[in-house]
């Protein structure tokens, strides 16, 4: 499998299509627009922003406007519009004649936690899980931005199509929900001269669908993939002066994100799936053998990635006397992550500690049950009730993890079926995704197709295979256009964020990636490989990223994962730490 082939990334044609020219430092590129940024008088929309049209909160001293639309020819009105919070330090307002609104102007000398009103970041949130829609805000709340406001924050909430997100012009999915939300940072910025805050300090936060989608919005700033999905929604593409706008963020917290679909079926398998037997991993299916496969290919498309550690050390998987490729630098570094990641939650703990195990899915009346630990030395055991893969000191009150193997079993069950993200039969969550309408999944993952190509012959020795299983139905899939005039290879490019990170892929230094990262995930979660957030981490490491907080948190699942504390108030002290000089 050649993961440069032109049938899978092909970002180099695009910027030349664009006529984008990489920077000499390898930043990248606001690029060019033949239409300007400002609606046209054909526009249903405008993109000024209205100053005469505040609400205010007396009570919390807060400015508010609800229901902006953000682009000039939008899909989806009741999706495509934002709302926006402002601390009202921030502003000078008189009040209008009808008594309810107001007219403001930027106070740039009022403070609010330790920012003005020039210097207030901007956050996003990004709630999508699954990649479906945001909705925007239809009613006024404090209490939901509350945090946010009283920290300084401008507190920006844009609507986002998704998978699910039904119009009349709909027939596709990716890339609209992030194309959306560039949309939306676009307007902030033609907008800048009438609204508080710093538009250089942007920071996106989100979780699962949501972190991927910020992960993928902060890796492909300004990428010319996305150009012509903006231009068809009328986003803001040059300031009123003509000048090119940036969709490039400051900042991308991100738990859990679930992302690089494109691999993600090897990877799954590679991590957990070669470690199970039951459901679609029982011997004697066809799944079986197809997890076997995938999990052999992710080691071929691992190493061409080039990975490298902090100390340059290049990262690959080399084969192993037992399980597959559970060897060399990037097996030995997970090791490490995983390690780093018990012997955290063993210094971050209080004993007696106590687990608790969720129940059946909603409706099954199975409850969870909890187990109290009294000692390190009980928990340990716990842990190695099946093999021995934990090894303790309790001079130093540190362990050292022996393979992945007993990890998966104890830690980190496989908890979807063969073809996790891709689904053969399009079943999955990600194949509504790269869907061509909202009842119309697809395949959209060449790596998998490769594995079902090399072996269906194999795979249909099997009772439970089924033809419509076959390579066939994913060239069908990937020949198919979207709306735009794109296949699928340029849609799963542009919800790539390794394809703007790392070498191996076209789209390699033809973005501008957000400077300061924060990924945190839960380890036990069964929603996604270890590989996935270790993978982004190190790549924006290598791209040359110098912030990059990075951590897998022991004891936890697929959530807003935090060693210590609560995700809102590590995300607060967190972009504290990135925009206060």
């Amino acid at each position: 499998m050649d993961i440069n082939r032109r049938t899978v990334f092909r970002g180099a044609a695009a910027v030349a299509a664009f006529g984008i020219a990489e920077s000499a430092a390898g930043e990248a590129f606001a690029g060019t627009s033949s239409s300007r940024g400002a609606a046209s008088a054909s526009s249903a929309y405008s993109l000024e922003f209205d100053s005469t049209a505040w609400s205010y909160d007396s009570a919390n001293d807060v400015y508010y406007q609800l229901g902006k639309v953000y682009v000039t020819n939008p899909a989806a009105t009741d999706y495509e519009n934002l709302s926006i919070y402002v601390p009202g330090a921030y502003l000078t307002a008189t009040a209008n004649s009808d008594g309810t609104t107001y007219t403001a102007t930027v106070n740039p000398k009022g403070t609010t936690g330790g920012y003005s009103g020039r210097t207030a970041p901007i956050v996003i949130p990004v709630n999508t899980p699954g990649y479906s829609a945001q909705k925007p805000a239809t009613s006024y709340s404090y209490s939901s931005v509350s945090r946010y406001l009283q920290a300084g924050h401008i507190y920006v909430w844009p609507g986002l199509r998704g998978r699910n997100t039904s119009t009349s012009t709909r027939s596709d999915a990716a890339p609209w929900g992030v194309t959306d939300l560039k949309a939306a940072v676009r307007f902030l910025r033609y907008n800048r001269s009438v609204l508080p805050g710093s538009t250089d300090d942007i920071v996106l936060f989100g979780m699962s669908g949501g972190g991927a989608q910020d992960t993928v919005a902060g890796a492909s700033g300004d990428s010319p993939l996305y150009h012509p999905y903006l231009r068809t929604i009328g986003a803001a593409m040059e300031d009123a002066e003509g000048r090119p706008l940036s969709d490039a963020v400051a900042g991308v917290m991100a738990w859990c994100p679930i992302t690089s679909l494109h691999e993600a079926n090897l990877s799954y398998e590679w991590n957990m799936g070669q470690f199970a037997s039951t459901g679609t991993r029982a011997a004697g299916t066809w799944t079986s053998a197809y997890s076997t496969d995938l999990a052999k290919a992710w080691p071929k498309y691992l190493n061409r990635l080039g990975l490298r550690d902090e100390q340059g050390r290049r990262l690959k998987l080399t084969e192993s006397d037992s399980g597959i490729h559970l060897a060399g630098s990037y097996y030995d570094h997970l090791i490490e992550v995983i390690t780093t990641s018990l012997n955290h939650f063993l210094a971050d703990t209080t004993f007696p500690y106590t687990v608790t195990t969720m129940g059946g899915p909603p409706g099954s009346g199975q409850t969870g049950t909890s187990t109290t630990y009294e000692t390190v030395a009980d928990y340990i055991t716990h842990l190695n009730a099946d093999s021995t893969w934990v090894a303790y000191d309790a001079t130093t009150n540190t362990a050292t993890v022996s393979g992945l193997e007993g990890f998966a079993k104890s830690q980190k069950n496989a908890n979807k079926p063969v073809g996790a993200f891709d689904g053969y039969s399009r079943a999955q969550t990600e194949n509504g995704v790269f869907a061509m309408g909202l009842d119309a999944p697809a395949h959209f993952a060449p790596l998998t197709r490769d594995v079902i190509k090399a072996n269906e012959t194999t795979y249909a020795t099997y009772s439970d295979w089924d033809s419509g299983y076959g390579s066939s139905a994913y060239d069908s899939d990937f020949a198919k256009k979207d709306s735009v005039g794109k296949d699928m290879a340029w849609r799963a490019d542009a919800y790539n964020p390794l394809y703007f990170l790392s070498p191996a892929f076209d789209g390699y230094r033809r973005s501008r990636p957000a400077r300061h990262w924060r990924i945190r995930t839960g380890i036990m979660q069964g929603d996604t490989a270890n590989t996935t957030e270790i993978n982004i981490a190190l790549a924006l490491r290598n791209y040359g990223i110098h912030d990059v907080d990075f951590a897998t948190v022991w004891g936890q699942g697929h959530t807003q994962a935090e060693r210590t504390g609560d995700s809102t108030t590590n995300f607060i002290s967190w972009v504290a730490s990135i925009t206060k000089k």
